[in-house]
């Protein structure tokens, strides 16, 4: 009988965080675990998750773009009644699976506004005979902004509830101790598996050879799920005709999550292709002579493994610092250019896209581990 993972996830604004959840669930499965994918975000199509479950809990949302408190999809603010259905919903879900693993994504390290029905739910699982094993899974970077109390407090919880921390990154490139000031009192627990790709990108994509396949030679503006992209592309209209590569094809990518006004108000014009973000798009970074986007985790790997030159500019506030953090250890290797948060304009995104391109190649690196998934899968077995 396959073991058993009970695997929780929670997507606020972005689509991200149950992206890389969903990828890690198809290869658990694809490495012989029997997976449950236990999403509290709103409702995705198109979710790639081969073998394993997947199960929907009452979804709630960011109210806002600060993360600061949570909402109901229609904007309503929780109660009490909905806070006590997701937990009981939870832990009739956990009960019944009986899982050999328990895994929270982020949590304690973030997600700390769900603490009302994670806390309840590492305190049933500890109760439970056999018990599971309890592992966090984190990206790269996690929120540097993090008071020292809160800090403490995710070291107590981590301290009491859980086995191992399974860090979805390269340390080559991105070590969790520069986000993480509580990295001492974990360290101990702490796993690499390197980073966690949707796609296969174990070998670095190779533009097409022979004739001009569509895309050679562009520029790629991509901003994810597009909840908070519209200004990197309305300043990507405006900064093209400021660079050298004025004369190539922009191609603005629209993700399924920015709103249809924004959506409407992009204006494009010759040499200027705007299309919603497309399946394939490995493979048009790998055909492109740069690529610019947001900082976050699913877009960075894949530009680190599939582009040739990149910008980077970050999504960020003063709570909200992984993706600047992201963005600046990387260009602390001179492998990006950056533009920071708060300072986006179209002059700022030429000025980052000529040091781009006066910048060595990505594919001068040496490639950085992306095999998160199935490593991921011989350290739950080792733990098991």
């Amino acid at each position: 009988m396959s073991a058993r993972v009970f695997f929780h996830v929670q997507h606020l604004l972005g689509i991200g965080h149950l992206r890389r959840a969903a990828t890690l669930a198809r290869a658990l499965a694809e490495g012989g675990f029997d997976v449950l994918l236990v999403s509290g975000g709103a409702p995705v199509t198109g979710l790639a998750l081969g073998a394993a479950r997947f199960h929907q809990l009452p979804p709630l949302r960011a109210a806002d773009e600060t993360l600061r408190e949570l909402s109901r999809l229609d904007g309503a603010p929780l109660d009490e009644a909905f806070r006590a259905a997701r937990v009981k919903a939870l832990l009739d879900l956990l009960r019944a699976e009986a899982p050999d693993i328990l895994i929270t994504e982020q949590f304690p390290f973030g997600r700390t506004r769900l603490r009302f029905e994670l806390l309840p739910l590492l305190e049933a699982a500890k109760a439970m005979n056999p018990r599971p094993r309890i592992v966090s899974s984190v990206r790269d970077v996690v929120r540097r902004s993090a008071s020292p109390q809160r800090v403490a407090e995710s070291v107590e919880i981590f301290e009491n509830f859980f086995n191992s921390v399974l860090i979805h990154a390269d340390p080559r490139l991105v070590e969790f101790a520069r986000s993480f000031a509580g990295w001492d009192r974990i360290k101990s627990r702490a796993l690499y598996t390197g980073f966690v790709a949707e796609h296969d990108l174990s070998q670095r994509s190779q533009a097409t050879q022979g004739s001009v396949p569509e895309g050679s030679g562009d520029v790629v503006v991509s901003v994810g799920g597009g909840a908070v992209g519209a200004p990197l592309l309305h300043a990507a209209l405006l900064a093209r005709p400021k660079t050298a590569l004025a004369d190539r094809t922009w191609r603005l990518l629209v993700g399924a999550n920015m709103p249809m006004a924004e959506r409407a108000a992009l204006e494009g014009g010759q040499g200027v292709v705007i299309e919603a973000a497309r399946p394939d798009f490995t493979t048009l970074l790998a055909k492109a002579t740069l690529s610019i986007s947001q900082a976050g985790y699913n877009t960075t790997i894949e530009t680190l493994c599939c582009a040739d030159r990149a910008v980077l500019v970050p999504f960020g506030t003063a709570r909200e610092t992984e993706q600047a953090d992201r963005a600046a250890l990387l260009a602390e290797r001179g492998m990006v250019a950056v533009v920071p948060p708060g300072m986006l304009s179209p002059d700022s995104l030429a000025d980052a896209v000529g040091r781009a391109l006066a910048g060595p190649s990505l594919r001068s690196f040496p490639p950085c581990d992306a095999n998160g998934g199935p490593a991921t899968a011989m350290l739950l077995k080792r733990l098991l």
